[in-house]
């Protein structure tokens, strides 16, 4: 999330919740915030957990909210020691990001491209842009901070930009990381029914040109899906994800989270990627998903396993009779 204007440090540290020791000093501004996985110059992050301090600090962030103290830190961050990282890092977001309730089911000041389409019993929420020759079928949801193309087409009972399935477990309760990302859908789509883009935790999850979804697909946080990309049915793909151009994503198979999809990747129905596919152009089936050929192989072995041990109970009964 970029701040609508830069704030000094002391700004910043009077929105925490918590007394904070900080460590270095810099006059430089805070542009915005972002998760460690995405963070920008002149922004802040956080980590509370002893995984993430590597990175964090590896990171380009100007700002570095941490729970405790470490034996060193890079010379152009500041660091920000908090007794909740996490806590004084929603309360920045929760001042920037609130929840504004409508009683119009457009937003008055939603941009609508020339020979767009909205049917009756669609929402739309506060600072969404819509292009031109556009149709929202009824009952679609688009919360704000949407940006949608032009020839894009949403079918009844699609969301898009709803909160992140993003909570971090405490002994009491679940937390929840407050979304404060927002939506890019490109040009010459088309989303099925009731399909669920999620809104960016702190940056964007992005749709790009000309990709195709069916019915029921679930798109998590921050997720990058490239151009011309096809989504069937059940599909799902979590959070924090990129799949790059041309790839078929075929019913019921899921992509896991942080996991780098290369161009022109195919994958089968009812398979489970859960590792990173660097080369371009393989098929993919199975859980874990692998080379078609091979688990099709693999597969066939399974098939006939029963065969193999009766062969085997077989000749051991042979061997212990010439005893």
């Amino acid at each position: 999330m970029i701040f609508p204007t830069p704030i000094s440090l002391d700004q910043l540290l009077s929105l925490f919740h918590h007394t904070v020791n900080v460590i270095g000093h810099s006059d430089r501004l805070v542009v915005g915030l972002n998760e460690c996985h995405s963070v920008q110059d002149g922004e802040l992050t956080f980590a509370d957990r002893d995984k993430y301090y590597k990175k964090v600090l590896g990171s380009k962030a100007s700002f570095v909210l941490l729970n405790k103290e470490l034996d060193e830190y890079p010379e152009d961050k500041v660091i920000i020691i908090s007794e909740d990282p996490l806590l004084d890092y929603l309360s920045v977001v929760n001042h920037y990001v609130a929840f504004h309730p409508q009683t119009e089911a457009i937003h008055p000041d939603t941009q609508i491209g020339e020979g767009t389409v909205i049917q009756p019993l669609v929402f739309i929420g506060e600072d969404v842009k819509i292009g031109k020759n556009c149709i929202i079928h009824s009952n679609v949801s688009i919360y704000g901070h949407t940006v949608i193309g032009d020839n894009v087409v949403i079918h009844s009972n699609t969301t898009i930009g709803g909160d992140a399935c993003y909570f971090q477990k405490r002994p009491d309760r679940w937390v929840k990381f407050d979304s404060c990302g927002d939506v890019y859908i490109g040009s010459n789509i088309e989303i099925g029914c009731n399909c669920c883009i999620d809104r960016g935790v702190s940056g964007t999850t992005y749709i790009g040109d000309g990709t195709i979804f069916d019915n029921f697909v679930q798109i998590g946080h921050d997720t990058h899906i490239g151009k011309r990309v096809l989504l069937g049915a059940q599909s799902g793909i979590a959070g924090c994800t990129f799949i790059d151009d041309d790839c078929k994503i075929w019913a019921k198979a899921s992509v896991n989270s942080n996991v780098y999809m290369a161009k022109n990747t195919v994958l089968y129905a009812l398979s489970a990627v859960d590792k990173n596919i660097q080369e371009e152009g393989r098929t993919l089936f199975g859980v874990p998903a692998d080379d078609v050929q091979k688990k099709w192989k693999e597969m066939a072995y399974h098939r006939n396993l029963s065969t193999l041990f009766e062969e085997v109970a077989l000749l051991k009964k042979e061997l212990e009779s010439r005893k």
